[in-house]
């Protein structure tokens, strides 16, 4: 069993998604007690942006540079990680109605045309192996599921769960912890209500 531990967020100690991911990573650590965690933190050790130099070396145009090799190597090394991963825990914050700049950057490097998905007769396929699990750890300070008029403002859930499903990965669970900016009280009992989800998972 391994688990690919994935964070996003840029508030350290003082982020839910943060916390909330780790809560999740430890109910299945408790189920699974020989798993394997692989950690990244995507804010304090950033993925490099995709550059057009990134765009001609997958298109097979030879690379002579050591700077650009060594970046590469960095994206195959987080394909791999997910490859790898029978669990994946993905803290991800909305910023601005969508994701993370850091998550972007991420899903960049690992959604790649013939080593996470193709294009056949019938189109677009994932190639990711069956039978992973993601639990998605989405944290927002407004309101956006339901009824509430700023569901239409929803990029952030929509568009992972999209990219997941594209590269294979569509055994999706979300945890939510939603308006963390209404108030203390707000705050408190979403996070509780979150942990009980959590408290409640099945590996």
């Amino acid at each position: 069993m391994k688990i690919l531990h994935i964070d996003s967020s840029i508030l350290g100690h003082y982020s839910v998604s943060r916390q909330l991911s780790a809560e999740t990573v430890a109910r299945h650590k408790a189920a699974h007690p020989d798993a394997t965690v692989i950690y990244r933190d995507l804010a304090a050790d950033p993925v490099p942006y995709l550059t057009g130099a990134h765009m001609a070396a997958l298109q097979g145009k030879p690379v002579t540079d050591t700077a650009l090799a060594d970046d590469l190597a960095i994206g195959d090394g987080h394909i791999n990680d997910l490859l790898a991963a029978d669990i994946v825990v993905i803290g991800v914050p909305m910023y601005n109605f969508s994701l993370p700049a850091q998550l972007k950057s991420w899903i960049d490097r690992v959604v790649v045309a013939g080593k996470t998905f193709r294009y056949g007769a019938s189109g677009p396929e994932g190639l990711l192996p069956q039978g992973k699990k993601a639990f998605l750890i989405s944290t927002r300070g407004g309101i956006y599921t339901g009824d509430s008029p700023a569901a239409m403002l929803d990029h952030q859930e929509k568009y992972l769960a999209a990219v997941l499903a594209f590269i294979g990965l569509t055994d999706v669970t979300w945890i939510r912890a939603e308006g963390l900016a209404l108030g203390q009280d707000a705050k408190d009992a979403t996070i509780v209500q979150a942990q009980g989800e959590i408290a409640r998972l099945q590996g």
